[in-house]
Order: C-alpha cells, then structure tokens, then sequence
C-alpha cells in the first residue's frame, strides 16, 4: 500500500455561523412593537371615532400629550425618581434577605427544617394585608414603603435560590469531593455556578413584584410617586393622569426588567441553551 492510500482523511473544519439550525442566526429588534403599535392605532381610532368615550378613556395621543406636558413642568420627574427611589432600596433590601435566608435554607437541612415553613406561611399573605400592620409600626414615611417593597421582592428570590441550589446535580458534588474540593470550593466552583440561572430568574421576577408592591405602597399615605399620581387622578376624575401613571409604571418596568434580562444573558453567556427557532 502506498503511502498515499494510506493517507487517513481529516474532515474539515467549519466555521458556525449560529446557533440555529442552518447555522444562521437572526434577530427581529422591531418585532416586538408590532402587537402595540397596532393596539394603539386601533385605541386611537376608536377614541376620535367616538366608540370609546373620551371622558372614561382618552385617546393615546391626548395621554401622550398629558406626560408631555408634566414633564416639561417638571412635576413628572420628582414623582419618577422618588418611586425609582423607594423601588430601589426596597429591592436591595428584599434581594438581600432573600439571598441570606434562601442560600442556608437551600444548603443546609437544618436551616430548612427551622425557617422554611414560617416563610411558606408568610408568603401565602396578601400584599394589601402588611400595609396597615407596617403604618401602625412605621408611620406612613419612607420606611414603611420600602420595607413593604422588599417583602415583596423577597419571596421569589428567596424561592428560585433555594430552588437552585436544591436543584444542583449531585453527580457534580461528588466530583468535586473526588477532587477533594473543600467545602468553600464546592460552593464556589460547583453550586453558585449551577444555581446561578435561578437566582437571575428570581432577580426578574423579584423586579416585577416590586413594581407590583410599589403601587401598594404609595397608596398607603403618599404625597409623591407615580402611585400617588394614580390616586389624585381618581380623586379628581382624571382618567388621562391615570392612564398616564399606568403607562409610566409600563415603561419603567420594561426597562427594569430588559436591564435585567441583559444582565443575565451576558452573566450565562457560557450556557449551552436550547435555540428558539426563527
């Protein structure tokens, strides 16, 4: 045999593309705004045809124009930044309670047994039910707010770590222990890495039960906020400022949540997840 015949053939190497299926990947930016852009225009028309009544529900671009005009005021920014304000503290605060609580509770068995069914109780409470409790003890200032934000944001992330953790392959443990991880290795290299995708999942919805949670607290006795706007529009028959603080609520939240679902995609950039198709 020559040394030509036997020459072994090395297949060739391919460049991917993508991650779809035909190697190509495609992204469609705008087709998110195609749904609302239609529910408006068909909002609009309606209002200036007379089917829904302006006074119970303006068209877009007469609540376009009302946000417009309080923020060239000036008024619109003052009631933002506090809600953002209150939004912010109470997450930091519930994420960090969650983070303590859900990371002893998911590890040890102990901890389980100890704290996880008070926190089940607890979290079967309406929101509405802690806002007289938390005025009684805190007075209808800041504090109460926030704290009734964060035990808003608390429970889903207290919920996805615990599940996380749990959730972690117990094959990669005993890997870890045939390396001979110490426990501080374990939890660094093996668990936080494995049960990192829940806890951003948590962070997502903690961030939307926040939101949910800020309304309720600044119905609570507020003078400032986009929830307060919600109530002087009731209390003056206003359904354009109304709209508008829903609107506003719409918009901050998208943002919040987008921020945070691109921190996610960039923090899991290594993960080898399934491809949604075209």
């Amino acid at each position: 045999m020559s040394a030509k015949d036997s020459t072994v053939a090395t297949p060739l190497k391919l460049k991917q593309r993508g991650r779809t299926g035909n190697g190509v990947k495609f992204t469609f930016p705008f087709l998110g705004w195609i749904v609302p852009a239609i529910l408006i225009l068909v909002w609009e028309s309606f209002s200036r045809g007379g089917v829904f009544p302006p006074h119970l529900l303006p068209a877009p671009s007469y609540i376009l124009k009302n946000i417009i005009q309080m923020a060239s005021e000036g008024s619109l920014w003052g009631h933002v930044g506090i809600t953002l304000y209150r939004l912010f503290f109470g997450f930091v605060i519930g994420t960090a309670a969650a983070v303590l609580l859900g990371a002893a509770v998911g590890y040890f068995q102990k901890a389980e047994s100890l704290f996880d069914p008070l926190i089940q109780a607890f979290r079967s409470i309406p929101s509405l039910a802690w806002v007289p409790l938390f005025i009684l003890w805190m007075g209808i200032g800041e504090s109460s707010k926030v704290v009734l934000i964060a035990v808003g944001v608390f429970f889903p992330v207290y919920l996805n770590i615990v599940a996380g953790i749990q959730g972690v392959d117990r094959k990669l443990i005993e890997v870890g222990k045939i390396y001979h991880f110490s426990t501080l290795q374990i939890i660094r290299r093996i668990i936080l890495p494995a049960s990192l995708p829940s806890f951003l999942t948590g962070l997502r919805s903690g961030m939307g039960l926040g939101w949910m949670f800020v309304v309720a607290a600044e119905l609570m006795g507020a003078s400032s906020g986009i929830g307060y706007l919600l109530v002087y529009g009731q209390n003056t028959y206003s359904p354009e400022l109304i709209i508008s603080s829903i609107v506003l609520f719409a918009i901050l939240g998208k943002i919040t949540d987008s921020f945070l679902k691109t921190l996610e995609s960039r923090t899991l950039h290594w993960q080898d997840t399934f491809v949604k198709k075209a």
